[in-house]
């Protein structure tokens, strides 16, 4: 996971969709161990309190839970869960892209190549999926 600080995404939500997205993307399965908070804001370099919030989001979220004396586990109906947060989240994302595109006349087709180009970009950086 990566945090991109010039992004206008709160790095909170930044955290709470990486996670969301492992869970989707089967790296974290039901029943296992997400990192502590302490460890993730170590690995991300970012306060802990960041890392709490973001934490405390995909708790209300039904993602994971609190299991005292554990840590923090991905719970049992978490992965289609997550997947509709992804798509959720993705949905809006294109809706601004094709809002400003619009607002800039800019033509489906247009939009299309620039969406192929892109894909084709991350696939070069081994960010595909």
């Amino acid at each position: 996971m990566r945090i991109d600080p010039s992004t206008p995404v709160p790095i909170f939500q930044q955290i709470a969709d990486g996670i969301r997205g492992a869970v989707a993307a089967g790296v974290y399965r039901a029943g296992d161990l997400i990192p502590s908070v302490r460890a993730q804001a170590l690995t991300l370099l970012v306060n802990p309190n960041t890392v709490q919030r973001a934490y405390e989001q995909l708790e209300r979220d039904g993602l994971i839970a609190c299991k005292k004396g554990v840590g923090m586990v991905v719970c049992n109906e978490s992965i289609a869960s997550a997947r509709n947060g992804v798509d959720q989240a993705m949905r809006m994302l294109l809706e601004q892209v094709v809002q400003y595109a619009r607002s800039a006349e800019i033509n489906r087709t247009s939009v299309d190549r620039l969406y192929r180009d892109a894909w084709n970009q991350s696939d070069k950086r081994g960010q595909s999926r």
